[in-house]
């Protein structure tokens, strides 16, 4: 099977249990491909967890959730050296990172501190531990779960770790006949933990080889740079899109493009991920949060206004 075919039948895998929810699926695929990091901010019970798990056994990968909360420590995260007392060394016990999917449940209930443990993790794929390096295993994504700020008892993730998502997705409650064939399959038994697996590690890192040579003109990238260029220019947002925000914007229009069967990007693939990769890394004025202004329609208002090149 083609690269093309096997992410489709990847796609297909996960929307056979995730119902009525093809676009959130398509864009957490996307980040896959395009080696990127997924937060999921919505209510508790649309089916977070599930998408996280399902994903994981669609690939044939480990799979690891840690539930955050105010006790939780860095160490939970990353791993501890424990003395050995037999050869008189430190041994590594390995925490939750140490998993190909990692569902990060409610990001937003633990600590700064503990949060930042996954910063290493997520940009460089390794942690660092009483000085001794670790690499993750491949392929390593990290989805994080985050109820919305205005829950009670929540520490909101600091910009710099914002911006290690490449994506910000809202899954949202379904509609009446997709809930109900949810409930239905339920019933008969066709529940997350049943899935089979449609491909291997292995063949999701050849994958993400292909999208890596996906091509991107030129005339591509200056199109992504002005757009960036404009979210750092408007006078409503305080914080405009990050250098990274530009890489991870390239990475996910390549794995889009290739998820559409081409081997080259064009501007209505940019324009398909912009908002999710953009959006959570802008910071809107004090004056613009008392004037009530959506950044989701000032930022899509930006990416129409961006020449979009011949």
């Amino acid at each position: 099977m083609d690269g093309y075919g096997l992410a489709r039948k990847l796609q297909k895998n996960i929307n056979d249990v995730f119902v009525g929810k093809e676009s959130v699926v398509e864009d957490v695929v996307v980040c896959l491909l395009a080696e990127g990091h997924v937060l999921l901010e919505d209510v508790p019970g649309v089916g977070k967890t599930t998408l996280a798990g399902t994903l994981a056994r669609s690939m044939r990968c480990s799979f690891g959730r840690i539930q955050f909360t105010p006790d939780t420590l860095p160490g939970d995260v990353a791993g501890v050296s424990v003395y050995n007392r037999k050869t008189s060394d430190f041994e590594y016990r390995p925490g939750a990172v140490m998993n190909q999917i990692l569902l990060a449940d409610e990001i937003n209930r633990t600590a700064p501190k503990t949060q930042a443990s996954l910063l290493e993790a997520m940009a460089e794929g390794q942690v660092t531990v009483d000085g001794r390096v670790y690499g993750l295993p491949r392929p390593f994504m990290v989805i994080a779960t985050q109820n919305p700020v205005e829950f009670l008892g929540t520490y909101p993730l600091p910009e710099a770790q914002m911006d290690r998502f490449m994506m910000r997705l809202a899954i949202g409650y379904p509609g009446r006949e997709e809930e109900i064939r949810m409930a239905g399959q339920f019933l008969a038994g066709r529940t997350p933990d049943r899935v089979e697996p449609v491909c291997s590690a292995e063949e999701i890192l050849r994958l993400q080889e292909q999208v890596r040579a996906v091509t991107v003109q030129e005339s591509m990238l200056g199109y992504m740079e002005d757009l960036v260029v404009l979210t750092r220019g408007e006078p409503r947002f305080v914080l405009g899109a990050s250098p990274r925000a530009l890489l991870a914007l390239m990475r996910a229009s390549q794995a889009k493009a290739f998820l559409m069967g081409r081997d080259y990007v064009k501007p209505d693939d940019v324009k398909a991920v912009a908002i999710q990769v953009l959006l959570h890394r802008l910071v809107l004025s004090s004056e613009a949060r008392i004037q009530k202004a959506d950044a989701s329609a000032v930022l899509r208002n930006l990416v129409w206004k961006v020449k979009v090149p011949m």
